[in-house]
């Protein structure tokens, strides 16, 4: 039932020479990689407006200045993780370049910063989505929550599927989107340029604006960087990319980063020149929109395709998340399970627990998850910090040909997106300040597991780990219940191990039982040790322990080794087991952490 389930929702497996199969090409890595970064469009410009709009409408037109700022820290950051693509070809993004270049607990603030990022891309995201849906059909507004969960199992699902599954029908919203933009943006500057729109909406550039600071721009310019979110996806996802598989990231990535500066500066230029205020109920896409077109089929399809976007902006966590956490797991921060490939050759492990983190995340917040996206951005400027100041080490380290010119561009990035971290921190702390909490306990937890692993590995090590000494002989313990078909053919299998010593242990809880069952045994197996633990108590397993530790001591003398034989009997059907006690799981739990002793279980398998 479930296999069957489970080969509905995500087809057969795959063998792992199909691997080069399920390799994106540009246009599908475009999609599914550029979805986050191209749908902050959809809010990076009102961002700034938001903050402007605090000192007067005639402060609008900073909106400009501020824009082209923006467009300056996006031309460094797709510059600078251009070459992160060619230094770094198998992924990993800003934590292996701080790492490498800054150090370990760098690389591990990069890391921890984008994992919980890339949860944050996924809830914030499909939220936005929601959300403006049910603006569209208020009579759904009650299931917000249900709705964005929905979302996120069906995202997960498609990307349980595989890379190439999920890009092929996720393209398409995309494109739709981009398409629709550009005809926005297009027909709003006809619109001016043939005197539609008259320019008494809006204050001339250079107008004086009485009560503007600096702090306050810095704040603007901040706020507004937050467009910018999702541009390293590419840089960590280049193992998914067909060969070659730099050079199709690094033209993708160039590919996003025109499409996102058209974009972005499109809708910056018309809510400027059409005098734009951001409104609670109306997004500043919507109000262009709505100012171009009028209310009509195409205004509906500019926001059908900016929900669908928003939303589908989560399948970026769900190409970037799994293999940072790929690359975590292999320098042993986080378990092993997440380097795994699944059916499907995706990292189904990392997808999965990325769906769960995202649905818990929803389900705290309750879908109103607009207090995160300051926490969503600031945990992507941080990562762009360390990144672009491990690149300026590197070139500095190794100074290869060319570069000065790449020293220069790291440097104003570095320099750019420090000032950004810092003014989130300086602005809006009561937003941002559980980074300065969650991220010291991740990196923590980090090292923990780290800690283990190496403890592990130590242990384990021929090289490094105790000595181990022969094996003289062994001796078996067998617990019994009574004279039983499960019994007897445990019996039989101890006897073919040919073991020093056999003994029975049986624990009666009166002593009636005792003698009765003494008596029992020494006629059906007279040949076999049998030793009797009376129990006051009723307790099986405490009098088997102090058994079995005694005559481990006594073996470790003789250098013997101690196997206990736990006979179990399983039922037909699985609910049958709800009806049986489980003294025999207790049993093998509890040896599993005593040392030197070897458990075996012989199943006997019930027919009716």
């Amino acid at each position: 039932m479930f296999m069957t389930l489970k080969r509905l929702l995500i087809g057969r497996p795959l063998k792992s020479t199909e691997l080069g199969e399920q390799k994106l090409n540009k246009k599908k890595a475009l999609a599914i990689l550029s979805s986050d970064a191209l749908s902050s469009v959809a809010y990076g410009p009102e961002q700034i407006l938001l903050v402007l709009v605090t000192v007067g409408t005639v402060a609008f037109w900073y909106s400009i200045p501020i824009g082209i700022g923006v467009l300056v820290l996006l031309a460094a950051l797709i510059l600078s993780y251009r070459q992160i693509i060619f230094a770094y070809p198998h992924g990993g993004g800003a934590y292996v370049v701080s790492k490498e270049n800054l150090g370990k607990y760098p690389g591990l603030v990069a890391g921890s910063s984008l994992l919980v990022d890339y949860i944050l891309t996924v809830a914030v995201s499909v939220s936005a989505g929601t959300d403006a849906i049910t603006s569209a059909f208020p009579s759904l507004h009650a299931y917000t929550v249900p709705i964005a969960i929905l979302f996120v199992v069906f995202i997960t699902l498609l990307n349980l599927r595989g890379v190439t599954e999920s890009a092929s029908i996720l393209a398409y919203p995309v494109y739709l989107f981009v398409i629709a933009l550009f005809i926005l943006i297009g027909a709003g500057v006809y619109d001016i340029l043939t005197g539609g729109v008259p320019s008494e909406l809006h204050a001339p550039v250079g107008t004086p604006v009485m009560g503007l600071s600096l702090f306050l721009l810095l704040k603007a310019f901040a706020s507004g960087s937050s467009a910018l979110t999702g541009v390293e996806a590419i840089s960590n996802a280049i193992p998914n990319f067909k060969s070659p598989s730099p050079n199709n990231a690094s033209k993708t990535l160039i590919t996003m980063g025109v499409l996102l500066a058209i974009l972005f500066s499109g809708i910056v230029f018309l809510a400027y020149y059409y005098g734009i205020s951001p409104l609670a109920e109306v997004t500043v896409v919507s109000q262009i929109a709505e100012q171009t077109f009028g209310r009509n089929g195409m205004y509906y399809f500019i926001q059908g395709t900016t929900a669908l976007i928003l939303i589908l902006a989560a399948n970026t966590g769900y190409s970037a998340f799994p293999l940072l956490a790929v690359n975590l797991a292999k320098d042993k921060f986080i378990p092993r399970m997440f380097t795994i490939r699944g059916d499907r050759l995706g990292y189904s492990n990392g997808i999965i627990m990325l769906g769960i983190f995202s649905i818990l995340l929803i389900l705290m917040f309750q879908g109103q998850t607009e207090q995160l996206i300051p926490l969503y951005a600031v945990g992507v400027f941080i990562p762009f910090t360390l990144s672009q100041t491990g690149m300026m080490l590197k070139w500095l380290r190794e100074k290869p040909e060319g570069w000065v010119s790449r020293f220069i561009i790291n440097t104003a990035g570095a320099i750019i997106c420090f000032v950004v971290t810092m003014m989130f921190f300086l602005t809006k702390f009561n937003q941002v300040w559980p980074v300065l909490l969650f991220l010291p306990l991740i990196i923590l937890l980090f090292h923990r597991i780290n800690k283990h692993y190496n403890a592990v590995g130590e242990q384990l090590s021929l090289a490094t780990g105790d000595p181990v000494l022969p094996i003289e002989g062994n001796v078996v313990i067998l617990p019994v219940a009574g004279i039983t078909h499960v019994v007897e053919q445990s019996l039989n299998y101890v006897k073919s191990l040919s073991p020093d010593q056999i003994i029975a242990v049986y624990i009666p809880f009166e002593r009636e039982e005792e003698a009765l069952f003494e008596e029992k045994w020494n006629k059906r197996h007279p040949e076999v040790r049998l030793v009797t633990l009376h129990s006051p108590y009723r307790s099986i397993i405490q009098p088997l322990l102090k058994f079995i530790d005694v005559v481990d001591r006594k073996a470790k003398e003789s250098n013997y080794q101690v196997t206990v034989i736990i006979p179990q009997f399983i039922p037909k059907k699985g609910w049958h087991n709800f009806l049986h006690n489980q003294t025999s799981f207790y049993i093998r739990t509890r040896l599993l952490y005593q040392k030197d002793v070897v458990v075996t279980t012989v199943p006997y398998h019930l027919k009716k």
